[in-house]
């Protein structure tokens, strides 16, 4: 792929992904940033190398692929401010929470490829996990240039249905705090067992990296991983009928619900605009 990218936004999440990309060995030439704050382009430049710009609306001209890295407040203004300097085969790529590629075409002009994505924050150490839906208007060829630049931060994963992408944020988009939540809560249960406050807490934080990379790098699901670490009668079987008791399932079926129905919302909300 030698696609000239444009990130509009020199947020985390934009270096995240540029990082991922020059470590694969993408051109750094062929990658430039907006923003309108001039010490984030600096520090941008500086790191990778890359050209920094506050004019939108020439970098957009000169791009092949433009990312939409900016918060979703924002986006539709950005949107109408360069809808006139778009080409007829650019991709636009939006990685900003909660709007619909529906929404975003409209404030563009109409008839744009547009590939709508949910990464999560551990994109932030080219860990992530994103969701990725592409509109009528993409090309075979233009989703593989989304997957390449998105996977440049962790793996990706498409959906065929652009509502799914509201489930997609309920688990991973979401999800790196519900994993944060159960290990500050496994921390103050291990410091009232009697461990020290930074004992209990690296144990969870290690515990936590093991399970998941025994559940990624291994051929058992995690309900098998987790029966053969479960005896009969053990240690571990009593703390799983301790969550079954509460309805542990049912806490986190509420709770992801939660999270897809605010999606919804928000998406409404932002798409008045």
């Amino acid at each position: 792929m030698n696609n000239k990218i444009c990130f509009i936004g020199g947020g985390n999440m934009a270096a995240s992904l540029i990082g991922g990309l020059i470590n694969n060995d993408y051109p750094n030439e062929l990658i430039s940033v907006t923003d309108p704050d001039q010490s984030k382009l600096q520090q941008l430049a500086k790191q990778f190398s890359i050209n920094t710009t506050t004019d939108n609306q020439t970098a957009v001209q000169q791009a092949d692929v433009i990312v939409l890295a900016v918060k979703p407040q924002v986006l539709a203004d950005v949107c109408k401010s360069i809808k006139e300097s778009l080409g007829e085969s650019n991709l636009i790529i939006s990685i900003a929470a909660g709007i619909r590629s529906t929404d975003i075409d409209r404030w563009l002009g109409g008839n744009n490829a547009i590939v709508r994505c949910m990464p999560n924050t551990p994109s932030l150490i080219q860990a992530g996990a994103t969701g990725l839906y592409a509109n009528p208007q993409t090309s075979a060829k233009q989703k593989d240039v989304a997957e390449q630049i998105l996977g440049a931060a962790g793996i990706t994963l498409w959906v065929d249905n652009e509502s799914l992408l509201d489930a997609v944020t309920a688990v991973s988009g979401s999800g790196p705090a519900y994993f944060f939540l159960f290990m500050e809560a496994m921390q103050r249960a291990g410091s009232q067992l009697g461990l020290d406050e930074q004992t209990a807490g690296l144990l969870a934080k290690q515990t936590a990296l093991g399970a998941a990379r025994m559940a990624l790098e291994g051929e058992d699901d995690p309900a098998t991983l987790r029966a053969k670490v479960t005896s009969k009668g053990g240690t571990t079987a009593a703390a799983i009928a301790s969550f079954e008791a509460n309805d542990f399932e049912g806490i986190v079926q509420q709770a992801l619900t939660s999270a897809r129905d605010r999606a919804i919302e928000l998406a409404d909300e932002l798409g008045k605009q």
